[in-house]
């Protein structure tokens, strides 16, 4: 067995990248639950801990890793990586992530080791790909989408930067998801539909034809929602 010295251990923990997780919400700790089942943990980074403007936001949880400090303004580090935990909304996701990066900081694509790929898929930075998702052949996912558990992409289908697709939610082949649009839990966009920029298209909800930008669509067959009341 070839002896390894303690100076040679020192200098490999030395280079393990700190990792950053924005956003301390449920989202941001459902990803820290499953991290230590990337193969990269503890060979690349190991946890560092939480950016959230709300200091606050752990405080009644029991977590072992701290919120080191405010999102809106900490100084990315030489040796920090980030994950981008924060899933809606979506404007403010995209905003962080280009004001943190404009900082200097270094997202990083995280894809749990249960998600399904076919062939010839792009995938963007600063992703999180959660448990058993599915995206097909031929997609095209941009920056800092997220899919949530057992999400599914279609074949030859386009998904925007910042996209957020929460459980369950289902973007069939060749369909179109502009930038920032969400699609709630049991969603679903047949072949060939397209949303535009900013939609919200409501949980379990059918889209079957376009959807305009910065418009709510709920339903089966999905429909602009004209009011809300709480």
């Amino acid at each position: 067995m070839e002896d390894i010295a303690v100076s040679d251990l020192e200098d490999r923990s030395i280079v393990l990248k700190n990792l950053m997780i924005v956003g301390a919400g449920g989202f941001g700790r459902e990803v820290l639950s499953w991290l230590p089942e990337i193969e990269s943990y503890q060979k690349e980074w190991t946890i560092a801990g939480f950016l959230d403007d709300n200091l606050e936001a752990l405080k009644t949880y029991n977590y072992n890793y701290p919120i080191i400090g405010k999102i809106e303004n900490y100084q990315p580090e030489e040796n920090d990586i980030f994950v981008m935990a924060i899933a809606s909304p979506t404007q403010r996701k995209l905003m962080i992530a280009q004001d943190l990066m404009q900082r200097g900081a270094e997202f990083i694509s995280l894809i749990h080791p249960s998600a399904v790929f076919g062939n010839n898929n792009k995938i963007g930075k600063g992703c999180v790909i959660c448990h058993n998702t599915i995206i097909t052949c031929d997609v095209k996912i941009g920056d800092f989408v997220t899919m949530n558990i057992m999400s599914v992409v279609g074949h030859d289908a386009f998904l925007g930067d910042g996209c957020t697709l929460y459980a369950f939610a289902n973007v069939n082949g060749f369909a179109q998801i502009g930038r920032g649009v969400e699609i709630g839990s049991h969603g679903s966009v047949l072949p060939g539909a397209r949303v535009g920029d900013f939609a919200k298209v409501g949980a379990g909800s059918v889209v079957m034809k376009s959807v305009k930008e910065s418009t709510t669509v709920v339903g089966v067959p999905a429909k602009k929602l004209l009011s809300y009341e709480n």
